[in-house]
């Protein structure tokens, strides 16, 4: 008998629903990558990768070779690209004996890879990273030609793409994001002058796939998108299905005088006298502390405010007005109740952060069950 007050539900036909709404916003040519890193976005690394693979997925994309080692173990066959690359002769070994598709920016990694690749008889395909303008890791796109024609001298590498990442897609209209696209249209052109095939260029991130279809070339790569929730609220659609439910427990209900204060910092004082509920449900449950006094809960279909400053494992919320309110009663964090829902970006926005963050972090920090 599970004694956890709360509980996270994964819908995974949610996750095949929103596969096929990726599927109507591009071409019947372009393949896609389903992002699953951070253990899909809280969601769960192989239930996912198991339901995406299940569903046509072309590829996985994961940060480290960690995730894609247990995908690899528990059965997953779809090729799988490590987005961060690997970083020792030890993980290249385990790339070569897996078949994994590592990300390449690092000549000294490609090296080592070309030879234990030329040890283990395989040739071993590579994304090569190009910096159109994230400024993370990757190549600068003005020296792409250099470090493809090195890539090209190692006999036992195939470069299937060139890869790049847009970092402010999520602005609807946006200069910088069209100079990547260009960026990354130059660089292309540069393999292929070189005699490179490149089959599988990637660039375009959810938000890419949802406002610049430039951006999609031969493959792209949804990763909120999927999980049910657009890029940011500008990106709203109703055809999205969220995939994750989170709801708590009322442990008790208390009845408080005028002018009393609540929880830690005494960040709220009572408004003559009100019914609260204390919940089963804190930060340390993945519910940001910085949406104290501002966010809402559902009880019984009705959104009821927060208030206070959240706990690790308690919040309290204002039910005065609902009547018959008693312990033991569900209440939704994350998800719907009756006709009213939360949505991650609804939590997003009253934590100011991003509904990534609130995916992984109540995700990855509950028990998960998975419906369908």
């Amino acid at each position: 008998m599970n004694s956890d007050p709360n509980s996270v539900k994964i819908d995974l036909s949610a996750v095949a629903h929103n596969l096929r709404q990726v599927r109507m916003l591009i071409s019947k040519d372009t393949k896609i990558m389903g992002i699953v890193k951070s253990d899909a976005y809280g969601h769960g690394l192989f239930k996912v990768s198991q339901t995406l693979e299940k569903n046509g997925i072309d590829c996985l994309g994961v940060a480290y070779l960690h995730e894609a080692l247990e995908l690899r173990e528990k059965g997953i066959k779809a090729p799988v690209v490590i987005l961060c690359g690997v970083h020792s002769k030890d993980e290249c070994c385990e790339v070569i004996a897996k078949d994994l598709t590592p990300v390449l920016f690092d000549l000294m990694i490609a090296e080592i890879l070309d030879q234990e690749s030329k040890k283990q008889g395989k040739r071993t395909p590579v994304h090569l990273k190009v910096d159109t303008g994230m400024g993370r890791l990757g190549i600068s796109h003005d020296d792409i030609a250099s470090f493809i024609k090195r890539i090209m001298a190692l006999e036992n590498l195939d470069i299937e793409a060139l890869t790049s990442h847009l970092s402010s897609a999520d602005e609807r209209v946006s200069d910088f994001t069209e100079a990547q696209i260009k960026k990354f249209e130059k660089a292309i052109e540069v393999g292929h002058s070189m005699g490179l095939r490149l089959p599988l260029n990637n660039l375009a991130n959810s938000a890419g796939i949802m406002d610049y279809k430039k951006a999609h070339f031969e493959m792209v790569r949804p990763g909120i998108l999927l999980y049910g929730c657009p890029p940011s609220a500008e990106f709203a659609t109703p055809v999205l299905k969220p995939a994750m439910y989170f709801e708590g427990r009322i442990l008790q209900i208390r009845d408080l005088p005028d002018q009393t204060p609540v929880s830690y910092g005494r960040t709220y004082y009572t408004k003559g006298a009100r019914r609260l509920a204390i919940l089963s449900v804190g930060y340390g449950d993945g519910i940001p502390r910085s949406m104290s006094n501002r966010g809402s809960v559902l009880i019984r279909g009705n959104k009821v405010p927060i208030v206070g400053t959240i706990c690790m494992d308690l919040s309290m919320c204002d039910i005065t007005g609902l009547k018959d309110v008693r312990p033991g009663e569900k209440v939704v964090f994350l998800g719907s109740q009756g006709q009213e829902t939360i949505v991650g970006g609804d939590i997003a926005g009253w934590a100011g952060t991003i509904s990534y963050e609130i995916l992984c972090s109540v995700g990855q920090r509950n028990n998960r069950e998975y419906i369908s």
